[in-house]
Protein backbone atom coordinates (compact mmCIF):
# COMPACT_ATOMS: atom_id res chain seq x y z
CA UNK A 1 0.00 0.00 0.00
CA UNK A 2 1.60 3.34 -0.96
CA UNK A 3 2.35 6.33 1.41
CA UNK A 4 -0.47 8.70 1.00
CA UNK A 5 0.38 12.73 1.51
CA UNK A 6 -2.17 15.11 1.95
CA UNK A 7 -0.87 18.46 1.17
CA UNK A 8 -2.09 21.55 2.74
CA UNK A 9 -0.76 24.94 3.78
CA UNK A 10 -0.03 27.84 1.58
CA UNK A 11 -0.89 27.20 -2.15
CA UNK A 12 -4.09 24.46 -1.39
CA UNK A 13 -6.22 27.12 0.75
CA UNK A 14 -9.21 28.02 -0.28
CA UNK A 15 -11.91 30.29 0.97
CA UNK A 16 -13.69 28.41 3.79
CA UNK A 17 -15.76 28.70 7.52
CA UNK A 18 -19.30 28.81 8.45
CA UNK A 19 -21.58 31.62 6.58
CA UNK A 20 -20.11 34.92 7.56
CA UNK A 21 -16.51 33.83 8.09
CA UNK A 22 -14.11 36.16 7.12
CA UNK A 23 -10.46 36.45 6.49
CA UNK A 24 -10.29 32.60 6.72
CA UNK A 25 -9.30 30.28 3.95
CA UNK A 26 -8.44 26.70 4.46
CA UNK A 27 -7.85 23.10 3.35
CA UNK A 28 -9.91 20.16 4.14
CA UNK A 29 -7.15 17.73 5.19
CA UNK A 30 -9.01 14.16 5.96
CA UNK A 31 -13.04 13.37 5.94
CA UNK A 32 -14.81 10.16 6.20
CA UNK A 33 -17.75 8.90 8.84
CA UNK A 34 -15.62 8.97 11.82
CA UNK A 35 -14.67 12.61 11.40
CA UNK A 36 -12.71 14.98 10.31
CA UNK A 37 -9.32 17.18 9.88
CA UNK A 38 -9.15 20.67 8.65
CA UNK A 39 -5.80 23.24 8.67
CA UNK A 40 -7.57 26.77 9.15
CA UNK A 41 -5.45 30.31 8.70
CA UNK A 42 -7.13 33.50 10.21
CA UNK A 43 -5.77 36.85 8.41
CA UNK A 44 -5.53 39.98 11.16
CA UNK A 45 -9.10 40.77 11.56
CA UNK A 46 -10.76 37.30 10.59
CA UNK A 47 -13.61 35.66 11.89
CA UNK A 48 -15.80 32.52 12.10
CA UNK A 49 -18.85 33.78 13.35
CA UNK A 50 -20.86 32.01 16.32
CA UNK A 51 -22.20 28.67 15.32
CA UNK A 52 -22.88 25.24 16.59
CA UNK A 53 -22.80 21.72 14.89
CA UNK A 54 -23.74 18.45 16.04
CA UNK A 55 -20.05 17.16 16.75
CA UNK A 56 -17.46 17.62 19.32
CA UNK A 57 -14.04 19.35 17.91
CA UNK A 58 -11.07 20.47 19.07
CA UNK A 59 -9.46 23.76 17.37
CA UNK A 60 -5.55 23.06 17.90
CA UNK A 61 -4.10 26.74 17.26
CA UNK A 62 -0.25 25.89 15.81
CA UNK A 63 0.79 29.27 14.76
CA UNK A 64 -0.09 32.74 16.10
CA UNK A 65 -3.19 33.69 18.16
CA UNK A 66 -6.23 35.42 18.75
CA UNK A 67 -9.30 34.82 20.37
CA UNK A 68 -12.10 31.89 20.84
CA UNK A 69 -15.53 31.52 22.10
CA UNK A 70 -17.50 28.60 23.45
CA UNK A 71 -21.36 29.24 24.53
CA UNK A 72 -20.85 32.34 26.94
CA UNK A 73 -17.51 32.42 27.21
CA UNK A 74 -14.70 33.79 25.87
CA UNK A 75 -10.49 33.91 25.88
CA UNK A 76 -7.31 34.56 24.29
CA UNK A 77 -5.81 31.57 22.67
CA UNK A 78 -2.55 31.13 21.49
CA UNK A 79 -0.09 28.48 19.56
CA UNK A 80 0.44 25.42 21.59
CA UNK A 81 -3.35 25.62 23.12
CA UNK A 82 -6.27 23.69 21.96
CA UNK A 83 -9.97 24.26 22.49
CA UNK A 84 -12.87 22.09 23.03
CA UNK A 85 -15.88 22.93 21.48
CA UNK A 86 -18.41 20.78 22.28
CA UNK A 87 -20.93 19.42 20.06
CA UNK A 88 -24.55 21.13 19.86
CA UNK A 89 -22.67 24.14 21.59
CA UNK A 90 -22.38 27.37 20.28
CA UNK A 91 -18.29 28.35 19.59
CA UNK A 92 -16.44 30.77 17.51
CA UNK A 93 -12.88 32.05 16.95
CA UNK A 94 -11.19 35.37 15.86
CA UNK A 95 -8.12 37.49 15.49
CA UNK A 96 -7.86 41.19 16.28
CA UNK A 97 -3.87 42.28 15.21
CA UNK A 98 -2.28 39.26 14.38
CA UNK A 99 -2.86 36.16 12.24
CA UNK A 100 -3.12 32.67 13.50
CA UNK A 101 -2.91 28.87 12.15
CA UNK A 102 -5.08 26.36 13.51
CA UNK A 103 -6.40 22.59 12.59
CA UNK A 104 -10.07 21.42 13.53
CA UNK A 105 -10.46 17.53 14.36
CA UNK A 106 -14.00 16.98 14.39
CA UNK A 107 -15.19 14.04 15.86
CA UNK A 108 -18.43 12.22 14.25
CA UNK A 109 -21.29 12.81 16.84
CA UNK A 110 -21.89 14.45 20.27
CA UNK A 111 -18.38 12.79 21.68
CA UNK A 112 -15.48 10.08 21.03
CA UNK A 113 -17.53 7.07 21.94
CA UNK A 114 -17.97 6.41 17.88
CA UNK A 115 -14.09 7.07 17.39
CA UNK A 116 -13.25 4.51 20.62
CA UNK A 117 -14.10 1.37 19.61
CA UNK A 118 -13.34 -1.82 20.52
CA UNK A 119 -9.91 -2.19 23.14
CA UNK A 120 -9.29 1.28 23.20
CA UNK A 121 -13.22 1.68 24.56
CA UNK A 122 -12.57 -0.74 27.23
CA UNK A 123 -9.70 0.64 28.48
CA UNK A 124 -11.53 4.39 28.35
CA UNK A 125 -14.35 2.85 30.54
CA UNK A 126 -11.66 0.83 33.01
CA UNK A 127 -11.63 -2.27 31.31
CA UNK A 128 -8.97 -4.70 32.28
CA UNK A 129 -7.63 -6.17 35.51
CA UNK A 130 -6.57 -2.87 36.96
CA UNK A 131 -8.18 -0.57 34.49
CA UNK A 132 -4.95 0.96 33.81
CA UNK A 133 -2.77 1.39 30.50
CA UNK A 134 0.14 -1.16 30.55
CA UNK A 135 3.51 0.59 29.03
CA UNK A 136 3.77 0.29 25.41
CA UNK A 137 6.28 -2.70 24.38
CA UNK A 138 8.03 -2.18 21.13
CA UNK A 139 11.17 -1.28 19.19
CA UNK A 140 12.08 0.74 16.31
CA UNK A 141 12.83 -1.10 13.48
CA UNK A 142 16.49 -1.95 12.24
CA UNK A 143 16.96 0.46 9.13
CA UNK A 144 20.51 -1.52 8.50
CA UNK A 145 22.53 1.40 9.22
CA UNK A 146 25.49 0.13 12.16
CA UNK A 147 24.54 1.04 15.77
CA UNK A 148 27.03 3.95 16.32
CA UNK A 149 25.86 4.46 20.12
CA UNK A 150 24.70 1.96 23.14
CA UNK A 151 21.80 1.39 22.75
CA UNK A 152 20.77 1.29 26.49
CA UNK A 153 21.90 4.93 27.12
CA UNK A 154 19.19 6.55 25.55
CA UNK A 155 18.74 8.62 22.53
CA UNK A 156 21.89 9.35 20.22
CA UNK A 157 24.47 12.16 20.71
Amino acid sequence: MPIEIQRFGVGHRRPDGPVGSVGLSGQVIHVDARGGVSELAFTRGARIEPHANPNTSWFIVIEGGGWVGVGDERTRVAAGEAVLWPADVTHAAWTEHSEMRAFIVEFAGPDDQVVLDGRALALAEGGGASGAVAPADGALADDGRPVTHDRTSGEPA
